[in-house]
């Protein structure tokens, strides 16, 4: 039971960096939407990154994740650092799929839920202390929440 308590606090925290620019993206539309890319295209004529992958969802993320990790006990800054690789994980699973074209909002199991969840865990994971069995379990139990939510959301309308 301890161990599962433990961990509640790291796993909110990809959590929150993968659902507060979801949740920013809902309640602003396109208000604010500025892509990070900047609408560059790459040789391929795909977009770097794509549409979604805005400057308020990378600011939303840091900010929600910094105050979710002072909410937690841990340092607002070690929530910042968090949200960052997180996004910097996004955007490459971004990245790999604009180059294998698929569309916007294409789910891929593991690709969108791995790189944004493994980057942080482990570049973090010695302020986090976390070992490599627990960044297994965190990555593992935040890649099937978010595959459960995902199937749920569109049922919920």
């Amino acid at each position: 039971m301890d161990y599962i308590r433990a961990m509640l606090p790291p796993l909110c925290l990809p959590v929150t960096s993968n659902s507060v620019p979801w949740l920013l993206g809902r309640a602003c539309g396109t208000r604010g939407a500025a892509p990070l890319d900047f609408g560059l295209r790459l040789p391929d004529g795909e977009r770097l990154f794509g549409a979604h992958k805005t400057w308020r969802g990378l600011a939303g993320a840091m900010a929600g994740t910094a105050l979710v990790a002072w909410l937690a006990g841990l340092t607002p800054g070690l929530g910042v650092a968090f949200g960052a690789l997180a996004m910097m994980g996004d955007l490459l699973s971004s990245c790999v799929k604009r180059r294998l074209r698929l569309q916007p909002g294409h789910d891929v199991a593991g690709l969108d839920q791995l790189p944004e969840c493994l980057l942080p865990l482990v570049g973090l994971a010695r302020p986090l202390a976390l070992d490599v069995t627990a960044i297994a379990v965190l990555a593992a139990a935040f890649t099937l929440g978010h595959l459960l939510i995902a199937r749920l959301l569109p049922r919920a309308g």
